[in-house]
């Protein structure tokens, strides 16, 4: 397979599921000392992440959860957020300067920062009140704090059987996944490699992911047009723009949101002859029951993205890491 190092994905995905001792320290002393409620701030992709974590723990909690663009939090604030709010942040560089920004301003309100940093000299690290550093699977991170403040309000009684479950399988599952959507990756990225425009449906837990594939993967890294679409919001203007041959995607999960998708799954026939309907459901994973496969719907896809981009990044001669703008200029 092309770019694909097996162990070193195991390892990675396996590295990412082994921090949950550490966050479940960090979370229990929170949960002991009390708190009001939690935001997720970002921007970009870790603001693509933070919606997925809201809608993650929304249907399960009555924990107050919601999510910020840093940005946004800069100049309109947010009042929810106090002295007594758990605020959880991700950064790679730990230097993007609206998110050190952010944090700034949570230090100053007082509320407490988990800080999710793969640079632990970084500035933003610095400036966490617990921190964890370490590459990578930043939405399985996310999930696992989401889950260990539901398990510990008495909302996730399944916790102990599913992070067994988590434990045991899910690194070599997702690997099996990043193999088995290989030839489906390679045959999608010959049809798209040169779209012109491509339109991303999505919903639920997979919604994050499907703005932020289009927006930091397609358009920032592979220079392609895309928009990204609610699967909820289709029927309510982006289908009059479709025709015949334009390039549609539609992600299918496996979450309670999932009817969404296949409604426009299922309508999308009548007005288009190029789309896509990719389906978590498609992929086997199992080391994992059932009951818990909705939860898991972004990992399985994430992994058929992450073949279809390898295999662009080579039809199109264009490295991934290249940036035309993107911290080339001063913006």
């Amino acid at each position: 397979m092309l770019k694909f190092n097996e162990k070193e994905l195991l390892a990675n995905l396996e590295g990412g599921i082994a921090l949950r001792s550490d966050i479940n320290k960090i979370v229990d002393q929170i949960n002991d000392e009390g708190y009001s409620n939690i935001c997720w701030i970002g921007i970009g992709g870790t603001y693509a992440s933070s919606m997925q974590a809201v809608v993650h723990m929304k249907e399960r909690t009555k924990i107050e959860t919601f999510y910020e663009n840093a940005a946004s939090f800069l100049t309109t604030g947010n009042l929810r957020v106090t002295k007594d709010t758990v605020v959880i942040i991700s950064s790679v560089t730990g230097n993007t300067q609206e998110m050190v920004e952010a944090v700034k301003k949570c230090n100053e309100i007082g509320a407490r920062v988990i800080g999710f940093v793969d640079r632990a000299d970084a500035d933003l690290a610095t400036m966490c009140d617990y921190l964890i550093s370490y590459p990578l699977n930043e939405q399985l991170k996310f999930f696992m704090v989401g889950d260990r403040f539901m398990y510990l309000a008495g909302e996730f009684d399944q916790y102990d059987e599913f992070y067994k479950q988590m434990d045991d399988n899910f690194a070599k599952d997702v690997v099996a996944v990043y193999k088995n959507a290989d030839e489906f990756a390679t045959e999608f990225a010959l049809q798209h490699h040169e779209d012109e425009m491509h339109y991303f449906v999505g919903a639920g837990n997979q919604w994050g992911a499907t703005y932020s594939y289009a927006m930091c993967y397609w358009e920032e890294q592979h220079w392609l047009r895309t928009k990204s679409i609610e699967a909820q919001e289709f029927f309510h203007g982006m289908f009059e723009i479709v025709e015949r041959d334009t390039p549609v995607t539609i992600y299918v999960t496996e979450d309670s949101q999932r009817q969404l998708s296949e409604r426009v799954a299922n309508f999308i026939p009548q007005i288009c002859a190029n789309y896509t309907v990719i389906d978590a459901k498609d992929y086997d994973m199992p080391g994992i029951s059932p009951e818990f496969r909705g939860a898991l719907s972004p990992f399985i896809l994430h992994a058929v993205n992450d073949r279809i981009d390898v295999h662009i990044e080579d039809l199109n001669r264009h490295p991934m890491e290249i940036r035309r703008y993107y911290r080339q200029l001063k913006y």
